[in-house]
């Protein structure tokens, strides 16, 4: 007996999207140990999960390899576009570390935040707010970085009157041979930014889905909720908003480079990213499962090991 075997009759029965398989995904749930990282017909040859043994370790690995971006790039005389997550966030700490000791500035670089909290209407909570991504960016990366810091009128981020020309912005720095690199996290309902797994009934092909470059006041799954009260909000659920403002696959799947990061482990032996791992490594890219396409381009995933340990109950 289990969700599958219960679902029909249940609150749960229309919860997933349309075209997501609980069956397959399940299926998917039993891989574990050695064979998460055993490649896939689709993944990009230079694409590369990495396993980390303690958080720790993760937020150096991942800090290190975006302040090697930022080094390559301005010792190549290139800007370089950042498109930027709030979550995972311990790497951040560890960029401004690497770039300090090295005296590497940041006047090449371009950061764009991927998503916003909003409203329906793509209103966004003021910078000063806590829960605001532009508050936290501030806080973790920009404010630490002091004078290496990235020139304020190159930060963006994902308001209302501005996201909209983020597409144009990035093309005429790519046209100045600008280096795209896209970090992100993973989503619980595996969504990239704010992009939800939902948004793909609206779609007629894959290319039209594809070509989305963002979308103001996108309505959230369920999951995705839950998980930032879990995650950012210290389980108030009634804080977190329910429509954000995101980029979309137009954008973060035109990346030269992706840096990827899962580090969603609470402790004691309970998590909450095990299965969207999986699920974004071993399934088939389909826009049902928008971080199923990252393993399509080159780049470094660093995982927590624990994630890799099989999914098997463990009642805390």
């Amino acid at each position: 007996m289990n969700l599958i075997s219960s679902l029909r009759g249940s609150m749960m029965e229309n919860y997933f999207p349309a075209g997501c398989d609980p069956g397959k995904i399940d299926k998917l749930a039993e891989i574990s140990g050695k064979d998460l990282t055993a490649r896939k017909a689709w993944w990009h040859a230079e694409f590369e999960p990495v396993a980390c043994r303690a958080l720790a370790d993760f937020e150096t690995f991942m800090g290190h390899e975006i302040a090697r971006e930022i080094q390559a790039t301005r010792q190549a005389g290139k800007p370089l576009i950042l498109i930027l997550p709030v979550g995972p966030m311990g790497m951040y700490r560890w960029v401004v570390y690497f770039l300090t000791e090295w005296g590497v500035g940041c006047e090449h670089v371009h950061g764009f935040n991927m998503d916003e909290w909003s409203d329906a209407q793509g209103n966004t909570l003021p910078p000063e707010n806590s829960g605001a991504f532009q508050y936290a960016m501030q806080e973790a990366f920009y404010g630490p970085l002091g004078k290496l810091t990235v020139p304020a009128k190159q930060r963006h981020f994902a308001l209302k009157q501005e996201l909209p020309t983020y597409a144009e912005q990035i093309a005429a720095l790519k046209k100045k041979g600008g280096r795209l690199v896209t970090v992100f996290g993973i989503g619980r309902v595996c969504h990239i930014a704010f992009w939800e797994p939902q948004f793909a009934a609206e779609f007629a092909t894959v290319a039209e889905w594809h070509a989305q470059t963002h979308r103001l006041g996108a309505k959230l799954h369920p999951l995705t909720i839950e998980q930032n009260a879990l995650t950012s909000f210290k389980s108030r659920t009634t804080l977190v908003p329910a429509f954000a403002n995101t980029i979309g696959p137009g954008l973060f799947l035109a990346a030269d480079k992706i840096i990827g990061g899962a580090d969603g482990a609470f402790g004691r032996g309970m998590q909450w990213q095990g299965l969207s791992l999986r699920m974004t490594l071993h399934h088939e890219p389909t826009p049902w499962i928008p971080s199923t396409y990252m393993p399509t381009l080159a780049g470094r995933l660093f995982y927590l090991q624990e994630l890799a340990e099989p999914l098997v109950a463990e009642c805390n």
